[in-house]
C-alpha cells in the first residue's frame, strides 16, 4: 500500500458510507478512466465480473462462438461459458506471447466465407505486455465483430502511445491481490460507449428498474465494487507509475544476472509498446542450459522460492476438450519451457 489508501478508507468509515457504492466508487471510476484514457469506467467486484458483463453487453449468448486467446488464465474464457457460448482458442506469436494477429485475421476471413463469423473476439494482454492490436481492430471493424480486451495483467502498459484495454469496444482490468495495483479484490470495465457503461452499472446492481419498490424486468448480478475497496483503489492509482518502474527494475536485474546463460530467453518486449513486466517470465532450452524448466522450479521450491510455469494453454485444459483451436504449437512450447519468477515490488 502507499500513503493515501488509508485516508480514503477512513473517509468511508467517518461518513458511514461503507456500502453500497458511494463517493469513493464515483471517484475511482472517474480517476481510473482518466488514467487509462477511456471516456467511461464502471468498478466491479472482479475482472471476471467485468468480462462477463462485457460479453453480455456486446450480445454474446447461447450457442455463439467467441475467438479467444489460448495462453491465458482460465478466467478469460469461463465468462464465455457463463453466457452459454463456446470459445475457439487462438495460438500465440513469439514476438509478444499474445494472440497471433495473423492467425486471427486468417480465421475470421475463413469464417466470413463460411458465413459463421464469431460473435466477439477476446484478446489478452499477457504478463503486462500488449498484444498487437492494430490488425485485430482492422479485421474486427471490417466484419463488425466486437473486440474485448482482457487487460487484467497489463494496467500501465503501452501500445503505440495508448494503454491496452482502451482500443477495442470495451476493456477490463483486475485489481486482484497479485496485480500491479490492488483493491484486494476488484475489477473495472472501461469503454468509450456511454450507453454500454450505463447498462453495465444497471446489470451490476441486480438490474433493478427505476421504481420506488423492487422491480426487475431482466436479470442482473451483484457485481458492483464497495465504497471501501474503491477507496483503496483511489490511493493505489497514485502509485501505479512507481509499481511499473519497480517491476521493470526486477526484470532488468534478472536479465543482467541470467541473460548470458545459454538456453535462457526472456519474454521479449514487442517493438510496438512498453511492457510493465508485471511478471518476469523466461523460457529454458534444456539442451543448451543443461536441465529443464521443471528441474529449476523444483530446485527453487526446495529453497522456499516460489516460481511457476507460464499459463497452461486453455486448449489443453480438460474443461475445453471439445473446443476448437487455431494453431497451438507456440503456446504449448511456451508452457513446456516457460517459467515465471518472483516479481513483487
Amino acid at each position: 500500500m502507499g500513503n493515501t489508501e488509508q485516508q480514503y478508507v477512513k473517509d468511508a468509515f467517518d461518513t458511514n458510507w461503507i456500502a453500497p457504492l458511494g463517493p469513493n466508487v464515483d471517484g475511482f471510476e472517474t480517476e481510473f478512466a482518466e488514467l487509462v484514457g477511456s471516456d467511461y469506467a464502471a468498478a466491479t467486484v472482479s475482472g471476471t465480473a467485468a468480462l462477463h458483463m462485457a460479453l453480455r453487453l456486446v450480445g454474446v449468448g447461447e450457442g455463439d462462438e467467441v475467438l479467444c486467446s489460448s495462453l491465458t488464465f482460465i478466467a478469460t474464457a469461463t465468462p464465455i461459458l457463463y453466457q452459454g457460448a463456446k470459445p475457439v482458442f487462438i495460438d500465440s506469436d513469439r514476438s509478444s506471447w499474445n494472440m497471433d494477429p495473423e492467425l486471427l485475421v486468417a480465421e475470421i476471413e475463413k469464417r466470413a466465407k463460411q458465413n459463421r463469423l464469431p460473435k466477439a473476439v477476446v484478446v489478452v494482454h499477457l504478463y503486462g505486455q500488449s498484444a498487437d492490436l492494430d490488425p485485430m481492430i482492422e479485421i474486427c471493424d471490417r466484419y463488425e465483430i466486437p473486440l474485448i480486451e482482457d487487460a487484467a495483467e497489463a494496467l500501465g502498459a503501452d501500445y503505440k502511445g495508448r494503454m491496452p484495454g482502451t482500443l477495442g469496444r470495451c476493456g477490463i482490468y483486475s485489481f486482484n491481490g497479485n496485480k500491479i495495483i490492488t483493491t484486494s479484490g476488484g475489477g473495472m470495465l472501461v469503454s468509450n460507449d456511454e450507453l454500454l457503461i450505463a447498462k453495465s452499472r444497471f446489470l451490476a446492481t441486480q438490474a433493478r428498474d427505476p421504481a420506488p419498490h423492487y422491480q426487475h424486468s431482466e436479470y442482473g448480478y451483484n457485481y458492483r465494487m464497495s465504497n471501501v475497496l474503491a477507496g483503496i483503489g483511489r490511493g493505489q492509482i497514485q502509485v501505479l507509475g512507481d509499481r511499473v518502474e519497480a517491476r521493470r527494475r526486477n526484470f532488468e536485474r534478472y536479465q543482467a544476472a541470467l541473460g548470458d546463460f545459454p538456453g535462457i530467453e526472456f519474454m521479449p518486449e514487442a517493438a510496438f509498446g512498453r511492457a510493465t513486466r508485471w511478471l518476469t517470465a523466461l523460457t529454458i532450452d534444456p539442451e543448451w542450459f543443461g536441465v529443464d524448466r521443471e528441474t529449476i522450479r523444483l530446485s527453487l521450491a526446495a529453497k522456499q522460492i516460489e516460481a511457476r510455469p507460464v499459463w497452461k494453454p486453455l486448449h489443453l485444459q480438460p474443461l475445453f476438450d471439445n473446443c476448437e483451436r487455431v494453431g497451438g504449437k507456440v503456446s504449448e512450447d511456451l508452457f513446456e519451457r516457460g517459467l515465471c519468477l518472483p516479481s513483487g515490488v
